[in-house]
């Protein structure tokens, strides 16, 4: 039983170490944001406290200490890696062309270990299914590839044609999972009642057949119900 409570303890008293050193100190980058020297320090983080949560028997102390002086470590690196750019370089993957003008750039494919299926996987993630059209590809330092289209293949925008862009509004979710979003419609200064009103208008009298409905005064209301065979979309004021 001592063995159990001692666990306890160590989850309540490491988890919010971990949480103060991380946000803190390391930074609010997500984890799929993160490059790979500070992926590394997580690894290592997750492997010491795991071991200090699971085995009673290591002393708590010197993991709470090691915990500090990793996240201390990787707070230097990232300052040095910030402001000694030759440093990052050696600490941290550089950015890698690895398309140009339609082309594959194979020996940079080869030399950071990409397959000719990843990138193209990563491609279709990006909406881009012919890579002919591509520019340029780049693969960050966080693994992930940014791409920039050529000219001809960029859609045209109200700008390229000197027409003034015109905001849309921020669509108000009404209805969540069949009930009515009361946070959202007091933060947009409106009531349950106009909400109900605007459902029944259109035709919906059951807010639990709901699975979600927005609003706009530009497309008036949108609903999506639980019944995927019946699915609606309507766009009324």
């Amino acid at each position: 039983m001592n063995d159990y409570l001692t666990i306890l303890l160590r989850i309540f008293t490491i988890l919010p170490l971990l949480l103060i050193l991380t946000i803190y100190i390391m930074g609010k980058r997500s984890i799929g944001e993160l490059p790979v020297f500070d992926f590394l320090i997580i690894i290592i983080l997750g492997s010491v406290v795991g071991a200090d949560i699971a085995d009673p028997n290591i002393n708590h102390m010197p993991t709470a200490f090691a915990v500090a002086v990793l996240a201390i470590f990787q707070f230097i690196m990232s300052t040095l890696i910030i402001k000694k750019r030759w440093f990052g370089r050696l600490a941290s993957f550089e950015p890698t062309l690895i398309i140009q003008d339609g082309i594959f750039l194979v020996n940079n494919m080869r030399r950071i270990k990409y397959s000719i299926d990843e990138v193209l996987m990563m491609l279709r993630e990006k909406d881009v299914f012919d890579f002919s059209i591509v520019q340029f590809g780049i693969i960050e330092s966080n693994g992930k590839i940014t791409v920039l289209k050529k000219p001809e293949e960029v859609p045209l925008k109200p700008s390229h044609m000197n027409i003034p862009g015109k905001s849309e509004d921020l669509p108000i979710v009404i209805v969540l999972e069949g009930k009515v979003d009361k946070n959202s419609i007091k933060l947009n200064n409106l009531t349950e009642e106009w909400a109900k009103e605007t459902l029944r208008s259109n035709g919906y009298n059951n807010i639990k057949d709901i699975f979600i409905a927005s609003y706009t005064k530009e497309k008036g209301l949108v609903v999506s119900t639980y019944n995927q065979n019946q699915n609606i979309r309507t766009i009324g004021h």
